[in-house]
């Protein structure tokens, strides 16, 4: 798309100067030009011109798609050297809601190298069908094998939705996905939901630093594809009595279609704090004062059975590592009791630790914007208050 101005038509009005957003028309001898580099082509000048001398070429539409022929809802199971990870169920829960509501089948879709055992499990937690794709070149994740072989199966089985965890692994393989298929896909979605008069998936993100919450569509491609967060969605109870269908696919998988090759995978000697999946979160934040305030926060944390959190405020300072990190930039956890010591509640944290079942909030400030969230607020010195707590729970363990 490009804009052209007739200069035989332009009389130097000026009006297309006033109406462009972007500052990108200038006179030069009494006619407008456009300044190319600062040009969006929005079309603000065309309409203002009131003599004709502005054209915009708009690109042709592309044909929409039978979107009838779109049906059912996918999610990625996302398995690593053969064990399932917790936030395939929880993606498979929210996919078994989005399926009722629109009629159709929640399938889940497994790749990999003899993990059949997998597929009951998934079963067993929401999914009607399993497609199961088994072969020795999915053993180990590879960007070019698994794209290749999701993309073929949605252009042969045509999914209406697409779920993938926002993983490592889904954040690099859901943009692939979604531009092989000439679609669309809305990233760190923390809500979906139908709109079941137009048959279109909400996906609902923040957007402007967590200021907003953005609701995006894709009215006019399919699949609808999503990656949502880990530790956002809750997953449905187990049921063993569930049954469903196991179909196996045949692989078009070749050693010349990747690029890459796993040799050996090495597992990293630095244990790692696992927020998603944690009951106690004992979080800290800069009111702590300094890193010698996180053992504090781990001394409460072991007494509970949880682990440590933190805002990205200590983060940043350097006070403990970043995968300890809550909140928008960091991990969103849905435990049974999140702990804030010493913060403030930056919308930022808010959105990634609101969905707790308790928060309890321990803040000198009695205006701390955490207090809003919170079901249970101290307003005190956190450094008296905790190691009071600490009793407290040590207690009524030993009288268990």
């Amino acid at each position: 798309m490009s804009v052209t101005i007739l200069k035989e038509k332009c009389r130097g009005c000026k009006l297309c100067l006033k109406a462009c957003p972007f500052d990108a028309i200038y006179m030069d001898n009494g006619k407008a030009v456009i300044n190319s580099e600062k040009c969006t082509n929005c079309g603000a000048c065309e309409s203002s011109c009131k003599f004709g001398a502005i054209l915009v070429e708009r690109e042709q539409k592309e044909e929409v798609k039978d979107l009838s022929a779109y049906k059912g809802v996918w999610v990625y199971a996302e398995q690593r050297q053969g064990k399932l990870m917790f936030t395939s169920l929880e993606l498979l829960g929210e996919g078994r809601k989005l399926a009722d509501k629109l009629g159709v089948e929640l399938s889940a879709v497994l790749l990999g190298h003899e993990v059949d055992d997998i597929c009951q499990e998934l079963i067993h937690y929401g999914a009607d069908k399993v497609i199961y794709a088994n072969h020795k070149l999915l053993q180990n994740y590879t960007t070019d094998g698994y794209t290749k072989v999701i993309a073929d199966l949605i252009n042969e089985k045509k999914s209406e939705i697409v779920i993938i965890g926002a993983t490592n692994i889904g954040r690099d393989l859901a943009p692939r996905v979604a531009a092989r298929l000439n679609t669309g896909l809305t990233a760190d979605c923390t809500k979906l939901d139908i709109d079941e008069e137009q048959r279109i998936l909400l996906q609902t993100r923040p957007a402007f630093g967590g200021n907003l919450m953005a609701t995006i569509v894709t009215p006019n491609h399919r699949p609808q594809m999503s990656t949502v967060r880990p530790g956002v969605m809750k997953k449905m109870e187990k049921d063993e009595s569930r049954t469903g269908v196991v179909e196996k696919v045949d692989v078009n998988l070749h050693d010349e279609d990747l690029r890459v090759k796993v040799e050996e995978i090495v597992k990293s000697a630095k244990q790692t704090v696992n927020l998603v999946e944690a009951q106690y979160i004992v979080s800290g934040g800069r009111g702590l004062g300094g890193p010698e305030g996180f053992k504090l926060m781990q001394e409460l944390a072991d007494a509970l059975g949880g682990v440590v959190g933190s805002s990205r405020a200590a983060v940043d300072a350097g006070w403990i590592s970043h995968d300890h990190q809550v909140g928008q930039t960091g991990k969103t956890v849905r435990p049974r009791v999140y702990i804030a010591c010493g913060i403030s509640g930056a919308i930022q944290h808010l959105a990634g630790m609101q969905n707790s079942d308790c928060i309890i909030a321990i803040n000198k400030n009695p205006d701390a914007p955490i207090f809003s969230v919170a079901d249970y607020g101290i307003v005190g010195d956190l450094y008296k208050v905790v190691p009071m707590l600490i009793e407290e729970v040590k207690k009524l363990k030993e009288q268990k």
